[in-house]
């Protein structure tokens, strides 16, 4: 391909790719595949590796994440970021209403819209182009966190119709129900620590110094407003809808209300209707409609005069906690969970509630047989927040965490400056070793999906697996008329493996044997080794030997892996039961080592030779540099030391890097420099 075709098709998939992120993130209508968007992004991708000088500004490529900040930068606000007034009763809306009949003649019409749990953002568009996001911060200036937002796929880098030079908007961004499910679903499989909520785990990502890890969290936005004066908008709700023929994603559920009565009725459908939607709000935002009266009612010093937020009472219901079970997760972590009296809350029948872990129980001083309040707020799992202590037994005794674990009878240990215990009996432990088999065929690991949770359950119970190796061993007589009985409405009923599920299993088994070096590393289910992790890990050590003879320094070269990463390897392949399994997944013919069709080298132009990589670029983030140099047969190191052959130095480079590379006499070699060695 040559330079004006490849131009040619690179502005073509661009603008195919815009096109279909806007229908799937703000029409909700897609009409490809995700695995068809895949194909067109890394066919752009590969497209701008190669010709780098026709990489768009607003490429959809820029997703992905830029490259880590080591601070933000602070950015004064155009205009200012204030805060709205809060009102908790009918009473104060109706107060709300009075105040501006006083200083506005004529009919008056206000927008109901939600009140999103989230984090407000201030996006700035230069001639279509998104060109800065800043945090409220203060309402006079903010945190600089473009990157981060660039990677928010409802978030459009490019405007679409007619835009003025430049256009301000106002939004909320937020992580869905679903979307923090699924993350919190992940970090226990790597055996992170979860969020508590989705408003703090949008507001931690937010501000998370490497762009590319925040791509990988479900971010979404809606733009509520712009401080902007627009040409012949008269009202917000006509402000909304422009915004959204821009491209930008708005809220559907705004509604024009033409007095007080109405406001009430969309706050009483939305108080009721809010368990439906897929995101938090704890309120409704009421907004006089028209902009002219909006500027005649003006600004206190910290709010609109013309805007207030209704927040919803907390959902909180009062039952009796019955008792208390621990249960054990694949990591070992102990989470204690509250049964209770069955008791109607935000629409659903709650039974049992979060504790959290042992600090919690012994700051809420709960009992056994206490009047608890449970809340169902920004939390998926209801969680027990207070004790009515006028309704407590004279003879309740305080709740003492449990010492051993319920399911193996092992000491617990309590990790320094970790909240929770854990059972340390990993490979002993039922629950423990059930959890790493489940996520040893998982999906995103090794992709057995002929086996599921009950399937793998059967197989342990029947004592045929007892960890991951074991699955290797399995032939169809083991598998072929296993039974497993269930109670089902009060009645036995028992379920077998018959021929077809038995070959099934034996050929997803099989199939397992096919998949790649980076996604088996994953799934041996090593702590704080995720996916991200393990694709750097196979990447930079190629097999599993060298790196399971990898040193604490060895590792911590590695981009983005730190101590706790290294020691938890470390640690994982000193066992020796550890070690048997890998020397019996090799003989299984699981691959334990990168192959080169995985590896997609392009040339051996750099074997031999190690660079250290430092600086800003224009043309390349610094990981796709890293990536080039492997791809070319080079190596990538953390430090400069004598055995060094080059430093590629971009923009900022660091002082210290650059005075050692000249004392040791390191060329340092410039990013067209390195182009000119790989082309």
């Amino acid at each position: 391909m040559n330079k004006e075709e490849a131009k040619k098709r690179i502005d073509e998939l661009s603008s195919i790719l815009r096109e279909h992120n806007y229908k799937y993130y703000v029409l909700s209508a897609p009409d490809i595949s995700d695995f068809e968007f895949d194909i067109l992004l890394k066919e752009l991708e590969s497209l701008e590796a190669a010709f780098p000088d026709f990489k768009l500004p607003d490429s959809p490529t820029q997703r992905v994440g830029g490259e880590p900040t080591k601070e933000f930068k602070t950015i004064t606000h155009k205009y200012p970021m204030l805060s709205l007034s809060n009102s908790y009763s009918e009473t104060e809306i109706r107060e709300f209403d009075a105040r501006i009949r006083k200083i506005i003649d004529g009919e008056i019409e206000y927008t109901c819209e939600h009140k999103y749990d989230g984090v407000a953002i201030g996006i700035t568009y230069i001639n279509g182009l998104l060109t800065t996001a800043v945090t409220r911060g203060d309402g006079t200036q903010g945190d600089d966190v473009t990157n981060n937002v660039k990677t928010i796929k409802s978030i459009p880098l490019r405007l679409r119709g007619d835009y003025p030079a430049e256009l301000e908007v106002r939004g909320e961004i937020f992580m869905s129900i679903e979307g923090f499910r699924w993350l919190n679903e992940e970090r226990e499989k790597n055996g992170e620590s979860l969020f508590a909520n989705p408003r703090n785990s949008a507001s931690g990502t937010l501000k998370m110094q490497d762009p590319a890890i925040v791509a990988k969290r479900p971010l979404d936005c809606f733009i509520y407003n712009s401080p902007n004066e627009l040409d012949h908008i008269s009202t917000h709700y006509e402000t909304l809808k422009y915004m959204r023929s821009l491209g930008l994603k708005t809220s559907s559920q705004v509604a024009v209300c033409k007095n007080v009565e109405e406001i009430f009725e969309y706050i009483s459908d939305w108080n009721e209707g809010r368990v439906h939607l897929d995101y938090n709000i704890d309120g409704v935002v009421i907004k006089v409609n028209n902009l002219q009266q909006q500027k005649e009612l003006g600004y206190t010093a910290k709010s609109p005069r013309w805007a207030i937020a209704y927040k919803f009472k907390a959902e909180r219901a009062e039952t009796i906690l019955l008792s208390i079970d621990y249960q054990v997760g694949r990591t070992g972590a102990v989470t204690p969970v509250a049964n209770l009296d069955p008791v109607l809350l935000a629409g659903t029948t709650v039974k049992r509630a979060s504790l959290h872990n042992a600090d919690i129980i012994q700051k809420l001083d709960v009992r056994i047989r206490d009047q608890v309040y449970v809340e169902k707020g920004g939390e998926i799992i209801p969680k027990i927040v207070g004790v009515n202590l006028d309704a407590r037994d004279a003879g309740a005794t305080p709740v003492t965490f449990i010492s051993n674990c319920p399911e193996c009878g092992t000491e617990l240990v309590r990790n320094e400056g970790e909240a929770a215990y854990y059972c340390p009996n990993k490979d002993h432990c039922p629950p423990q070793i059930k959890g790493k088999l489940e996520h040893f065929i998982s999906r995103k690991a090794m992709n057995i999906d002929s086996l599921g949770e009950g399937k793998i359950e059967m197989l342990f119970n029947h004592h045929l697996v007892n960890n991951i190796a074991d699955l290797y061993d399995l032939s169809y007589d083991d598998l072929y008329g296993l039974e497993k009985v269930i109670i089902d409405q009060d009645k036995e009923k028992i379920i077998s493996f018959q021929k077809k599920s038995a070959d099934n299993i034996i050929a997803g088994i099989e199939k397992s044997k096919e998949v790649p070096f980076n996604k088996v590393l994953f799934a041996l289910g090593i702590r704080h080794v995720g996916e991200t992790v393990a694709k750097k890990l196979a990447l930079h050590f190629n097999n599993i030997d060298r790196l399971a003879a990898a040193t604490h320094e060895e590792l911590i070269e590695i981009d983005e892996i730190g101590g706790k990463i290294a020691e938890s390897v470390i640690n994982w392949f000193e066992k020796q039961a550890h070690k048997e399994i890998i020397e019996r997944l090799r003989k299984a013919g699981v691959q334990l080592a990168n192959v080169a069709s995985n590896l997609q080298a392009r040339s051996y132009k750099l074997e031999g030779k190690s660079f250290v990589v430092s600086g800003v670029f224009s043309n390349f983030s610094r990981e796709e540099l890293k990536l080039l140099i492997e791809q070319n047969g080079g190596k990538n190191v953390g430090s400069i030391s004598s055995k060094t052959d080059y430093v590629l130095a971009g923009d900022n480079m660091g002082p210290t890097k650059k005075q050692k590379a000249e004392k040791l006499v390191i060329p340092i070699i410039s990013e067209e420099d390195f182009q000119k060695m790989i082309s």
